[in-house]
């Protein structure tokens, strides 16, 4: 069977992984799923940037891993952190070479460059990233 990117993603887990390309979702579910995760682990993990994990893992008392899954939940789900970070970091990024491209439409690159404290080559390198993608709205601990 052909997988339809965005569309095989079993619904309760779309929200969960609303950060992920479509593309990528649908595989990244059926790991949890293998790995015996649920979409409110996952949720509550992202929603704590993985503080719980983090915790968890500097005790390493024994056990430490089974609330999450086990060993290979625990490499899921800190994993899904990474990627929802690096998420919010290229959000931030495209806001940035908005502001920075507008600007540029009343400052010179190096007032730009003067003012933001990095160099004028830099200022070129923000105003090209400025790509629209899908990125979500609002961030899980600011959800209802």
């Amino acid at each position: 069977m052909k997988r339809k990117p965005g569309v095989d993603i079993p619904e309760e887990w779309r929200g969960v992984l609303a950060h992920r390309d479509p593309a990528e979702a649908g595989a990244a579910a059926g790991r949890f799923v293998a790995s015996g995760l649920t979409p409110a682990q996952v949720r509550d993990t992202l929603a704590d940037g993985g503080d719980g994990l983090y915790a968890a893992a500097r005790t390493e008392g024994p056990g430490w891993a089974e609330p999450f899954g086990g060993q290979l939940g625990v490499a899921l789900l800190a994993a899904e952190v990474s990627a929802f970070a690096a998420h919010l970091s290229s959000r931030a990024a495209r806001v940035r070479a908005v502001a920075v491209n507008q600007l540029l439409d009343d400052l010179s690159a190096v007032t730009v460059a003067d003012r933001l404290g990095v160099s004028r080559q830099k200022v070129y390198d923000l105003a090209r990233n400025d790509q629209a993608a899908p990125y979500i709205d609002t961030v899980p601990w600011r959800q209802p």
